[in-house]
């Protein structure tokens, strides 16, 4: 029997609006704010839900929809029962949707420290005054976390990067589902440095999965955009949808196009990012001016064991450390000259970023510091670039 098609470009995008037998090849661009109805009946049963239809662009549009469903089929691909997504601004808007989503004044998110900078702000500046409380914890740490959730009863969401963002801690994703089940609370997970072409969360019994499309999904740094998938039908198709309507967070029709043309080519690219950001780490790792690197590729990773069990390939990001710390790793940065400094990852170009003053300069610096993310702490979105290219930029900055 042949297996499961892998490859984002053997999923077609699901065009509700050509049923005719021929469709286009390429998907349309439905460059409209509203659509029209042959009759006040029609209108009626498509604003009732009783038959499937277009209303107004924030409400779902055609081009958005089916960029949508070929995610959640990406993310849902093998696994029994339908999946199903909505395709948000940014990520940002999906990680804020999904709070508006399931969460109440009272409730308590559970977290990490080592998450993106800009999810610890909303969390913290947008949800808190909201009553909604965010916990701290090592979701690694599973005496702790069966403490910290029997404490807490208030808990209604554990959100999680795996990898994390940016020291590539993974978290063991059928663990986390089960402890969250026997404490009936959901579990998110970000899979944007995985992608569905090395992890799907979903099927280790995780609820939520989100993605910033912007990096990996899109890959080519042309479009905004984020996307939110599950395979709770009721979730989505009521309460998810309606908030994503009533927020107005919804994708435009030109970045859902976009994401989709990058689609095309996810698979070859998550192939070469993993093969190139093996040999960089490689590379860094036998610098003597390096004191650190983190890469799961890596046998002494901590987490490289755990990410070989739930993940394809060990991904395109790493993050490192130069003797001298931050004055170091500021002259690094300096003298690069072939790869991008740039606040993004997941682009065709080798992006390097400073996280303690740009992706997670909003975390305060005693607690960044304590889970690894120090002031000299540099990342790498490694490229798809000539892998000769990459490798003497990268040691010319080093040893300049």
């Amino acid at each position: 029997m042949s297996k499961q098609p892998l490859s984002p470009a053997s999923i077609s995008a699901r065009d509700p609006q050509w049923t005719a037998g021929n469709p286009p090849h390429q998907l349309p661009i439905y460059a409209a704010s509203s659509f029209t109805f042959e009759s006040i009946e029609q209108g009626i049963a498509i604003f009732e839900g009783d038959t499937p239809g277009n209303i107004y662009s924030r409400f779902g549009n055609p081009t958005i929809d089916a960029v949508a469903d070929k995610i959640a089929r990406l993310e849902g691909r093998g696994l029994p029962g339908e999946t199903y997504g909505l395709l948000t601004s940014s990520g940002m808007a999906a990680i804020s949707l999904i709070g508006m989503g399931l969460l109440q004044p009272g409730d308590i998110v559970l977290t990490q420290a080592d998450l993106y900078g800009g999810t610890v702000a909303l969390f913290r500046d947008v949800f808190q005054p909201l009553g909604i409380k965010m916990i701290i914890h090592d979701l690694r740490d599973e005496e702790g976390l069966t403490r910290v959730l029997e404490e807490n009863h208030q808990i209604k969401m554990i959100y999680t990067e795996t990898p994390s963002n940016p020291t590539l801690r993974c978290v063991d994703l059928e663990h986390l589902a089960a402890f969250a089940k026997a404490y009936d609370c959901f579990t998110v997970v970000d899979n944007t440095f995985a992608t569905p072409m090395l992890q799907q969360p979903l099927a280790y019994g995780i609820d939520f999965v989100l993605h910033s499309t912007t990096k990996y999904l899109n890959g080519h740094a042309t479009g905004t955009a984020g996307v939110l998938v599950s395979q709770h039908k009721e979730l989505m198709q009521q309460q998810m949808l309606t908030k994503l309507r009533l927020l107005g967070c919804t994708a435009s029709p030109w970045e859902a196009w976009l994401l989709h043309n990058g689609m095309k080519t996810l698979a070859l690219r998550m192939e070469r990012h993993c093969q190139n950001a093996q040999m960089v780490a490689e590379m860094l790792l036998a610098q003597d001016k390096v004191a650190t690197v983190h890469y799961l590729g890596l046998l002494d990773h901590p987490d490289h064991e755990l990410a070989k069990t739930q993940m394809q390939g060990p991904g395109g990001m790493i993050s490192f450390e130069l003797v001298g710390g931050l004055t170091a790793g500021k002259a690094f940065l300096n003298r690069l000259k072939f790869c991008t400094l740039t606040p993004t990852l997941g682009d065709v170009d080798t992006l390097v970023l400073h996280p303690a003053t740009m992706s997670h300069r909003a975390i305060d610096p005693e607690v960044r510091r304590a889970h690894g993310i120090s002031d000299g702490l540099i990342r790498i979105s490694v490229g798809i670039e000539d892998i000769a290219d990459i490798l003497y930029d990268l040691e010319q900055a080093i040893n300049s």
